[in-house]
């Protein structure tokens, strides 16, 4: 977790208590050691924010230095925490954390009946982290991170019917199809946008190349030559 991050939940973890929490709650809740907690709060005090407490009492925010609750629907409130459990289970580590700490910040603004109802959603995304699952998870952080530094791609494919071809690859999007990933691409081998599926990927490396973001073969260009094929099909 980024220092910024921690800062931001030690802040927010003491709004609106009447009593001390302990450094040793906020080590637990922040996954790190109690010096961490105690060196975070001193810097937080030297910048001005006014927290009241010492090393082995507790913290507390000054009374009259509250921050007001973020105002949140039970119902956006239950979404924003199914949304975060879906990206646990099917999105790359990467997206995962992300969620994860982006939860972290809501609830930490929450007024206490806000907080109690996140927990309660019934709706799970259960994780199954298996050696397979987890390298899926790894290949999926990839091809997320070279669609962002549009990076190009070489893979070694094996299509539905088991066909198998080597392709270089533009990556462009990352696809959910509630149960399986695709890939968007511009494929230099077919010269078109073909959508790949991850787990058909028996090779992946990247070549070391680049791509620009040219008008006919870019995000904009793949995103309508997939309505018109997916009009086409009504």
């Amino acid at each position: 977790m980024r220092r910024a991050d921690r800062l931001f939940l030690i802040i927010h973890a003491l709004r609106g208590r009447r009593t001390a929490l302990p450094a040793r709650q906020l080590a637990e809740t922040l996954g790190v050691s109690l010096r961490t907690v105690y060196r975070d709060v001193a810097d937080l005090q030297l910048s001005g924010v006014p927290i009241e407490g010492e090393a082995g009492v507790g913290y507390v925010l000054r009374k009259g230095a509250d921050i007001p609750p973020l105002m949140f629907s039970a119902e956006e409130l239950e979404s924003l925490v199914v949304g975060t459990r879906f990206v646990r289970a099917f999105a790359g580590e990467r997206l995962a954390a992300g969620a994860q700490a982006a939860l972290l910040k809501i609830e930490a603004v929450l007024p206490p009946e806000l907080r109690a109802r996140a927990t309660r959603t019934r709706i799970y995304a259960p994780i199954w982290r298996d050696a397979e699952k987890a390298a899926f998870a790894e290949r999926i952080d990839r091809l997320h991170a070279a669609i962002e530094a549009q990076r190009v791609l070489r893979m070694a494919y094996r299509d539905e019917t088991g066909q198998a071809s080597a392709r270089e690859v533009e990556p462009l999007c990352l696809a959910f199809w509630g149960g399986k990933w695709t890939l968007g691409a511009w494929c230099r081998l077919r010269a078109a946008f073909r959508n790949f599926r991850p787990d058909r990927i028996e090779a992946l490396e990247e070549t070391g190349e680049c791509f620009a973001d040219v008008a006919g073969r870019n995000l904009d260009a793949y995103l309508q030559a997939m309505r018109g094929y997916y009009a086409g099909m009504e």
